[in-house]
């Protein structure tokens, strides 16, 4: 069985993909990459080989990539280094002569332009684009918009205020959870065929906000409507709660790009390699909502 290499595994998506290894093939032939061993004792409780590594360490990576076959490459969470610290992924995978490597990217056109993601999008294109002239066998995952963040959009008390106010316009995606994906992601790992290829990995149907607002509503049985908002006024609103600069322009951010299109790409191959459908997003919303549905 081939050596697979799971980075960020004690993360939520990492730990969903490692979890789902352990279900499907042996404890020895799965390793994780991790800056605090610590945090994954439980896993090597179970068998696995823990590695500690950091993206910000080239050597400390090409020391853990030594014998491994396929490496589950998810994306960094430091925006502003995440260019480098991915070369150093990739520079160190091809110093270890790694088979194959699966990078976490997301859905996008093929070119995004001035994207109102901008330095996010930079980061994963330029990564793709890294790791298809590196020589490597590869597979780009491009996830769509994880459901699972949705609560950050919507709020906690949205059912109280039974108003979703954001600047996405008419804007649509295809939501998938993190769950999901990740269970694609073990069950890709542990196939054949997938080399050089790209996989959209998100629903078969897209969602505006104003769908969202209806589903919230049928769920809940109380009103909540979805006003467009501008997004300076959007900005204003948030402000004046006290929510940091830095969060308004994310959140406002991935709002226009909604909006703009960038991240509506249905598609059937998340369900096909499930071989069930995905978790819908009303159903999500219900899990998470319970106490108010």
């Amino acid at each position: 069985m081939s050596k697979i290499l799971v980075t960020g595994a004690t993360g939520q998506l990492g730990k969903v993909v490692t979890e789902e290894l352990l279900k499907r093939t042996a404890a020895a032939d799965i390793a994780v990459l991790v800056r605090d061993p610590e945090k994954a004792a439980a896993l090597q409780a179970k068998g696995v080989r823990v590695l500690k590594g950091d993206y910000n360490d080239y050597n400390s990576l090409v020391a853990a990539f030594q014998g491994i076959d396929k490496l589950y490459f998810i994306s960094g969470t430091d925006v502003t280094g995440r260019i480098r610290q991915h070369e150093n992924v990739v520079n160190a995978a091809v110093a270890a002569k790694v088979k194959h490597v699966f990078y976490t990217s997301y859905q996008h056109q093929e070119e995004v332009g001035a994207s109102a993601v901008g330095i996010i999008a930079e980061a994963h294109l330029a990564t793709e684009k890294y790791l298809k002239a590196s020589g490597l066998a590869y597979t780009i995952l491009a996830h769509a918009l994880y459901a699972d963040v949705l609560p950050m959009f919507l709020g906690e008390k949205v059912l109280e205020s039974g108003t979703i106010f954001l600047p996405a316009g008419d804007g649509k995606a295809p939501y998938a959870t993190r769950y999901d994906m990740g269970v694609a992601g073990a069950i890709l790992l542990l196939g054949t065929g997938h080399e050089n290829k790209t996989y959209h990995l998100a629903a078969d149907t897209s969602y505006t906000f104003g769908d969202i607002a209806q589903q919230l509503s049928e769920l809940s049985g109380k009103p909540v409507q979805y006003i467009p908002a501008s997004t300076a006024d959007f900005t204003a609103q948030l402000t004046q709660a006290g929510v940091p600069v830095e969060g308004i322009h994310t959140l406002a951010g991935f709002c226009e790009a909604i909006a703009q299109g960038e991240f509506d790409f249905p598609d059937t191959t998340l369900e096909q390699l499930l071989g069930r459908k995905p978790e819908t997003l009303k159903d999500f919303l219900k899990t998470v909502y319970a106490d108010f549905v």
